[in-house]
């Protein structure tokens, strides 16, 4: 049975996590990428559809191929950040489901389907870009999630000739708790909660 976390890793997943837009000069390891990502596609998506396909952009060279389709705000930081990672969407995420889905005959729910296949891939690799967060700081990492970007032209540069379409953006790395902002209102329960 499982039992609620300690409030000590509350504050480090939710309570005291924060978006961070200035970065300290410490690597992230491919060690540390792998393990990630082996954490993140363990939250659960519909039908196990998987379609999330991350890009660890890492490198000088990759970073420079990345800048030209960033909007301006978000440039220093990407560029500061150790990692940048493309969250993908596969369109042709069912492609797969025999291995991942054994036990229903899901491709065929999926085959011609455009409107099904456009909602399912964006809804699910957002949550598999949500686990990346959490996971992230699961492992004492810290994020920054953002739009801002050419999409058509990430999509040309990182995916060309699939049908992967980039979703959104994370840095990714060691935050500079120094240049952080005071953290913005959340809305509470009887705002945007209710309970039937």
């Amino acid at each position: 049975m499982n039992t609620p976390l300690d409030d000590k890793t509350l504050k480090q997943l939710f309570l005291e996590a924060r978006t961070h837009n200035a970065w300290l000069d410490k690597p992230v390891s491919d060690e540390q990428l792998r393990q990630l990502y082996d954490l993140a596609v363990m939250g659960p998506t519909a039908a196990n559809t998987q379609p999330a396909r991350f890009v660890f952009v890492k490198s000088a060279a990759a970073k420079e191929r990345l800048r030209p389709h960033l909007a301006p705000g978000n440039v220093d930081k990407t560029m500061q950040a150790p990692v940048t990672v493309i969250v993908g969407s596969d369109h042709e995420f069912y492609e797969h489901l025999p291995v991942f889905f054994p036990h229903a005959d899901a491709k065929a729910w999926f085959v011609g389907n455009d409107a099904l296949i456009e909602s399912s891939a964006l809804r699910n690799s957002s949550l598999q870009g949500a686990y990346l967060i959490l996971a992230a700081r699961a492992l004492g990492l810290d994020t920054g999630p953002m739009s801002g970007f050419d999409s058509e032209g990430v999509d040309r540069e990182f995916f060309a000739g699939t049908r992967v379409r980039s979703n959104f953006l994370i840095n990714l790395g060691y935050g500079d708790t120094s240049k952080l902002h005071p953290r913005s209102p959340r809305p509470g329960f009887a705002d945007f909660a209710k309970i039937l």
